[in-house]
């Protein structure tokens, strides 16, 4: 297997209806939203939380024939949890054992707190915050819970909620070839990755999660050392008839990626190799790819 050696930028959009895409725990567990724009935030964690639950649950990565995901919940003989330290010592803090089996660290990187001391690989794959492409409305959701408030009581607990009824999130990233070399991130690896955040995507079908699907994913090769384009979520717009907040579904809007286009153009003498997956309901406009 061949450690990757072209730097790789890629686009990947997903849409949730009537879900939380991700909650801030610190904040009612409400989606995270941009107070001054109105934009919906995800979090690079929770996309490659995403990513590591698919390779995990659908591609193997379960700790058995040599493939694993290094940051997992695992419980410990002593009780609880595992740690840090805890985890590494299921690998005999060796730290050529755990980039050998682990995609997750040969992917994102990590700190490994081995026996002595503390290994930190910075990943190859580094991913910006995904925001929304459009404003969105916050909504509050109660209802009733199936069981009493406390014993002998006769009324049922109330549940409640914060949900979007509607978001596009973008997430650009960069695949670094040269911490590649460190974390010996391979091909395969990479084809891994990109298969898990659109298939893990569709499979979140948690109480929590049902209502995400992956709409596109641009994948660009370079041929020239060190260039990357950068910020491709700049380059796509949506156009609607609807205000922002009243989007509701795939179908209210069009993709412009008239300007994606143009700059893929631009820089065709730099680029090796692109692709692009759309999901079947996605219209798009202005793509001369």
């Amino acid at each position: 297997m061949n450690i990757i050696d072209n730097r790789e930028e890629f686009l990947f959009l997903y849409d949730v209806s009537d879900a939380n895409p991700n909650g801030d725990p610190l904040d009612e567990n409400k989606p995270r939203i941009d107070e001054e724009t109105g934009i919906n935030v995800v979090t690079d964690v929770r996309l490659k939380r995403t990513i590591r639950d698919f390779l995990f649950n659908f591609k193997g990565y379960n700790g058995k024939n040599g493939k694993d995901i290094f940051v997992r919940t695992i419980e410990s003989k002593e009780g609880g949890i595992q740690d840090g330290k805890q985890r590494s010592g299921n690998f005999d803090n060796n730290r050529e054992k755990i980039l050998k089996k682990c995609i997750d660290i040969r992917l994102f990187g990590g700190v490994l707190p081995l026996e002595k001391d503390s290994i930190k690989f910075t990943g190859p794959v580094q991913l910006k915050m995904g925001r929304s492409l459009h404003k969105v409305q916050l909504q509050h959701i109660q209802g009733t819970g199936a069981f009493g408030s406390k014993k002998g009581a006769k009324q049922q607990t109330f549940r409640e909620e914060y949900i979007l009824p509607y978001s596009l999130i973008a997430f650009y990233g960069v695949i670094n070839e040269n911490a590649a070399q460190h974390t010996k991130l391979t091909d395969d690896d990479v084809s891994e990755f990109y298969e898990a955040m659109w298939a893990g995507t569709k499979n979140l079908i948690s109480r929590s999660k049902m209502g995400h699907n992956p709409r596109m994913l641009l994948k660009i090769k370079h041929k020239e050392p060190y260039f990357f384009i950068g910020d491709l979520d700049k380059y796509v717009t949506l156009e609607s008839d609807l205000d922002d907040e009243q989007l509701r579904d795939v179908d209210d809007f069009t993709l412009n990626l008239e300007a994606l286009s143009g700059i893929l153009e631009t820089h065709e003498d730099k680029i090796e190799s692109f692709e692009m997956k759309t999901d079947d309901r996605l219209k798009v406009s202005g793509w001369n790819q």
